[in-house]
This record gives C-alpha cells, sequence and structure tokens, in this order.
C-alpha cells in the first residue's frame, strides 16, 4: 500500500521563542508536510517558521480556527491523507505524533484525540481554569451526545476525507470542541490516546488573561448545546 501522506498544521501567533523547536521535533520521516499558520503575528514567528522548514502562511483575521481552516485549505494541494493538529508553544511533544497516529494506521480510526488528562503533565501546564472547564465540557459531551472524551486538547489528527465531511465553521475558541461534537454525529470512529504535556514558552494568549479564559469558557460550553 502506498504510504499516506501526512501533513502537520500549526497555528501561530507570536511564538518565535517555540515554532523553530515545535518544527525540528517533528519527526520527519513520518511527517511529509508542516504547515505553519501565523494568524496576526507580529513577531518573528514567520522568518523563524521559514527557516525550520515549514511551509508558511498568513492569516490576517484573528482566531484560532480561522488559522486551522487556512491550513486545511493548503493540504487540499498537498493531496494530504492525515492531518495533525499541534500547537506553536512548544507545550506538545510533537515526538509523540507516532503514537497520535497510531490508531489511524494501524486500527483505521478515523479521528484520534491526544489526551493531556491521561497523560503526564508537568505542574502548572494546565490551569485550574483549563482543568475544570475540560472536566465540565467533556462531561456535558458525555451527557448530551453520549460519547465519552477526558480532553479537549488541540493536539490531535484526523483523516483528511473524514475532517472534510464534519464542514467546520468556528473561527475562534470553539473549534477543538466542534470537531469532536461533530465527529461524533458523524459516526466517525475515533479514540485518544495519552499525550504529555508540560509548560508553554512563553503567556497563553487564551488562558493567560481574565479575558481569554471567560471567553472561550462561554464559546466551549455554548458549543454543546449549538450542535444538539
Amino acid at each position: 500500500m502506498q504510504e499516506p501522506i501526512i501533513t502537520v498544521i500549526i497555528p501561530a501567533f507570536n511564538e518565535e521563542k517555540s515554532i523553530g523547536k515545535v518544527i525540528d521535533a517533528i519527526p520527519k520521516d513520518l511527517v511529509k508536510h508542516v504547515i505553519v499558520v501565523s494568524n496576526t503575528s507580529t513577531d518573528n514567528t514567520i522568518e523563524v517558521a521559514k527557516s525550520a522548514g515549514a511551509i508558511v502562511l498568513e492569516e490576517s483575521r484573528k482566531g484560532y480556527g480561522w488559522a486551522c481552516l487556512l491550513g486545511i485549505e493548503k493540504s487540499k494541494e498537498l493531496n494530504t491523507d492525515i492531518i495533525v493538529f499541534l500547537d506553536g508553544d512548544f507545550s506538545d511533544y510533537p515526538e509523540e505524533i507516532p503514537n497520535v497516529l497510531a490508531p489511524i494506521l494501524e486500527n483505521d480510526i478515523d479521528m484520534v484525540i491526544g489526551s493531556r488528562v491521561l497523560g503526564k503533565r508537568e505542574k502548572g501546564s494546565l490551569t485550574p481554569q483549563q482543568i475544570f472547564g475540560n472536566w465540565l465540557a467533556t462531561k456535558l459531551i458525555r451527557l448530551f451526545y453520549r460519547a465519552k472524551f477526558t480532553d479537549l486538547g488541540p493536539f490531535r489528527a484526523i483523516k483528511a476525507k473524514e475532517l472534510d465531511k464534519l464542514g467546520m465553521a468556528d473561527k475562534t475558541y470553539g473549534w477543538t470542541i466542534e470537531m469532536q461534537i461533530k465527529a461524533v454525529k458523524k459516526g466517525l470512529k475515533f479514540t485518544e490516546v495519552p499525550v504529555n504535556y508540560k509548560k508553554r514558552i512563553g503567556i497563553s494568549k487564551v488562558s493567560g488573561t481574565v479575558k481569554g479564559t471567560i471567553l472561550a469558557g462561554i464559546k466551549i460550553i455554548s458549543a454543546v448545546f449549538k450542535y444538539l
């Protein structure tokens, strides 16, 4: 069988100190393309990512979902079979990509969520509000959609054709939960694998601010009811 084309998409906003480390840690024997989408970055994220060998795109509309959507469009041009989503702050371990891909490559699973809850977390890597928000959102998904998740973590992999069927639309904080809920509703085969997690480089643009935390919480919880 022909080897699947695997593309990593990394949304990035002012991640010049970490993006090179993330790209360097991606297993290149498995991943064919790395796409970094600079989402209104004002530092040297673009230059660092290009120097590290990534395909770099610029999304002028601010929002995590906007960046992901632009990356997906580019991945189609590259005939991608499987997409891996990864954050650009080096809080994830890119070398664990083979573990996240294994259920797809070995067991024909459609979507795999890297669960920080099931893995080992460095102390302080997740804020109390992130831990509570994850717990509440996954409990609500289980209650209303009869689907068991432990995390809404951004580190995930999904077959490109199945992702296209989901009709992803969220432009900001609700991207991850939208994907999970729609995957359940569309009958995709999904699972979780443990991933480890460490303190990010720099300050989080979401959980690192009161405004970001509140807006993300509202968006995520409202998404649970939006797709009922």
